[in-house]
C-alpha cells in the first residue's frame, strides 16, 4: 500500500535499469577476477560448503561468530564445484538482494515523492559503484541493506494501515517479523534494528488500545526466536552462549591478539566522537567521490530536514531507522573491537570501509527530498515545465559525474578487497597446480591443512573438503596433528601455524616437496607422506 501508486511502466523501467547495472557490474568483476577479492567472501563460501561437504556435516559447521543466514542461503549454490571455486555462488544471492533493495528504495521514495525525485533517489542508490561491486561478491552487506530497506518500507506501510483502519496493517506484522528475524541472523546491526522496531510497534499498538492483537504476540515469538536460536546454538556447539562475543574467533579476541602493548588498537578506540567521525567519513567515501563527501552530507541533512517538515505526518519518522548504522558503528568502533581504517586519515589504510555502505539508503532517500525541495523552488520561480526538467537533468548529470569520479578513484570497498587478495594471490596461483600434480599420482590422497587460512586453495585444487583434514574436523584433526604422516598423504603448513608445529614435532614419514613464499605472508611448506596409509 503506497501513498503514491506506482505504475506498471515505472516498475518495468526500474527493474530493467537496475538489472542492466547489476549485469554490467558482474561482467566487469568477472573479467577482472574480482568476485573473490575479499577474504571474507571466500570464507563465507567455505563455511557454506562445509555444512554438507565435511567429515562432520551439519549446522555445527556454521562457526561461532558470523551469523548463519547468509551461509544457509549459499548452501545449495556452493555444491556446484565450479561456482564454489570461481565465486559465482556468492554473486547470485547478493545480486538478487541488490535488485530487491533497489526496488525497495524506489517504493519508499515514491510514498512521499513524485516520480522525478524518486527516480533521482533510485539513480543515486542503484548506480553507486561500491554497492555494485559488493553485489558481485559473497559479502553480507548487500543482503543486509536489502533487509533494512524492506523493513522500513513495511513499517511505514503498517503504520499507514493503522490510520486507514484496515486489516492490512495487521497482516503486515508477519512479514515485518520475518524480515527482522532475517536481519538478526544476517548481521549484528539487525539485533539493534529488531530491538527498536518491534517494541516501537508494541508502543504504537498500546497507544491505540490494540496491544491485545493476537498477530502481534504470535509474531513476537518469531522475532525473539532469532537471537534465542543463536544463543542456544553457541551454547550447544561451543559450550558458551556468548561464544560469538568472547570466543577465540570473536572481534574482542582478535583485537587482543593483534594489538601492540601500550598503544591503542585503532583510531576511535574508547573515543565515541572519533569513532563517529570515522564511520561518517567511511559512509561518505562509500557513497561519493572524495571531494564531494562533505557536500553529500550537507545535502542529506538538508533533505532529512525537508522530509521532517513535509512528510512527518505521513509516517516518514519511521524512515529514521535507515540512519541506525551511525550510532551502532560509532559504539562498535569505540567499544566493540570493530576498527575502521581510512586511506585519508591515520593509519592511512583500508579496513572495514564497507560498513559505510549501510548508510547509502539513508543518503539516497535524503537526497531525493533535497532534490524535491530544489525542484519545487524552480517551479515556484520558473513555472514552465521545461525548467523543472532541466533541473532534474542537472541532478542526474551530477549523479553521473559522481559515479565517474568514484570509478576513477576506485571505490574504497574494491581497493580494500583487492589489497587483501593481493597478499594471497601468489599462493592461490602456485599451490593448487602443485597439489593437482601430486594428486594425479595419488588419487584420493588426503590433504592436511588449516583451511580457514586460505580455503580457496582447496576449491581451486578441485577436491572436496571431505578429502582434507582441517581444523573443523575435531578429533580427526587432533589425531592428525599427533601423527601427520599416518593420517594424510599431503601436508600443507603455513609457517607458525598448528600444522607447522605438528610437522616439526612429528616429522617422521614426511618429505618436503616444495616451499612457497609471498611478500608479507608466512611461507608455506608442502610435504608428502611416505607412509602407505597416509
Amino acid at each position: 500500500m503506497t501513498e503514491n501508486p506506482i505504475s506498471r511502466t515505472e516498475w518495468l523501467a526500474v527493474s530493467a535499469l537496475c538489472a542492466t547495472a547489476s549485469i554490467f557490474a558482474i561482467a566487469w568483476s568477472w573479467c577482472n577476477g574480482a568476485l573473490l577479492n575479499y577474504g571474507d567472501a571466500v570464507a563465507h563460501l567455505h563455511i557454506a560448503r562445509r555444512i554438507l561437504d565435511s567429515h562432520f556435516p551439519g549446522f555445527t559447521q556454521l562457526g561461532s561468530v558470523w551469523l548463519p543466514l547468509p551461509h544457509i542461503l549459499l548452501i545449495p549454490l556452493v555444491q556446484v564445484d565450479g561456482w564454489w571455486a570461481n565465486g559465482v555462488a556468492g554473486v547470485i544471492p547478493s545480486a538478487l538482494a541488490y535488485l530487491a533493495a533497489s526496488a525497495g528504495i524506489y517504493r519508499l521514495a515514491r510514498r512521499w515523492l513524485p516520480p522525478m525525485a524518486a527516480a533521482l533517489t533510485l539513480a543515486f542508490f542503484a548506480s553507486n559503484p561500491s554497492l555494485l561491486y559488493l553485489q558481485t561478491t559473497a559479502m553480507t552487506e548487500p543482503l543486509f541493506v536489502c533487509e533494512m530497506i524492506w523493513i522500513t518500507v513495511l513499517l511505514v506501510d503498517w503504520r499507514a494501515g493503522l490510520d486507514a483502519d484496515t486489516k492490512h496493517g495487521e497482516r503486515l506484522l508477519w512479514p515485518i517479523a520475518l524480515l527482522l528475524a532475517a536481519a538478526v541472523l544476517t548481521r549484528y546491526d539487525g539485533w539493534i534494528i529488531a530491538a527498536l522496531a518491534w517494541p516501537a510497534i508494541g508502543v504504537t499498538l498500546a497507544r491505540r488500545g490494540q496491544l491485545r492483537s493476537r498477530a502481534f504476540w504470535l509474531a513476537s515469538i518469531l522475532v525473539v526466536a532469532a537471537p534465542a536460536f543463536w544463543f542456544i546454538y553457541n551454547a550447544a556447539t561451543f559450550g558458551d552462549w556468548l561464544s560469538f562475543m568472547r570466543g577465540p574467533y570473536s572481534a574482542k579476541a582478535i583485537e587482543m591478539r593483534t594489538s601492540a602493548p601500550g598503544f591503542p588498537p585503532h583510531p576511535g578506540w574508547h573515543n565515541p566522537w572519533v569513532a563517529l567521525i570515522f564511520y561518517i567519513k567511511a559512509a561518505e567515501l562509500d557513497a561519493a567521490a572524495v571531494a564531494w563527501g562533505n557536500t553529500l552530507l550537507l545535502l542529506s541533512l538538508l533533505g532529512a530536514g525537508w522530509a521532517w517538515i513535509t512528510a512527518r505526518r505521513r509516517h516518514a519518522a519511521w524512515a529514521l531507522l535507515l540512519a541506525l548504522p551511525v550510532p551502532f558503528y560509532a559504539y562498535s568502533v569505540a567499544f566493540g573491537s570493530v576498527p575502521i581504517f581510512l586511506p585519508i586519515w591515520w593509519p592511512f589504510s583500508y579496513y572495514n570501509l564497507r560498513y559505510g555502505i549501510e548508510m547509502l539508503p539513508a543518503f539516497a532517500l535524503a537526497l531525493g527530498f533535497a532534490a524535491q525541495l530544489c525542484l519545487s523552488a524552480v517551479r515556484e520561480f520558473k513555472p514552465q515545465a521545461k525548467w523543472a526538467s532541466f533541473a532534474a537533468a542537472l541532478f542526474l548529470v551530477l549523479i553521473g559525474l559522481n559515479v565517474i569520479a568514484m570509478v576513477r578513484e576506485r571505490p574504497p570497498v574494491f581497493v580494500e578487497g583487492t589489497r587483501i587478495i593481493a597478499a594471497h594471490r601468489p599462493y592461490e596461483l602456485e599451490i593448487p597446480p602443485a597439489l593437482r600434480t601430486l594428486l594425479a599420482g595419488r588419487p584420493g590422497g588426503v590433504l592436511l591443512m588449516i583451511t580457514s587460512t586460505d580455503p580457496e586453495i582447496v576449491a581451486l585444487t578441485g577436491i572436496p573438503l571431505r578429502q582434507t583434514i582441517n581444523e573443523s574436523d575435531r578429533e580427526f584433526y587432533r589425531d592428525a596433528l599427533a601423527e601427520p604422516a599416518a593420517h594424510a598423504a599431503f601436508v600443507l603448513a603455513f609457517d607458525g601455524d598448528e600444522i607447522d608445529q605438528a610437522v616439526h614435532a612429528h616429522p617422521t614419514g614426511l618429505t618436503l616437496y616444495r616451499r612457497f613464499s609471498a611478500p608479507g605472508q608466512p611461507a608455506v611448506a608442502l610435504y608428502v607422506s611416505d607412509t602407505p596409509g597416509g
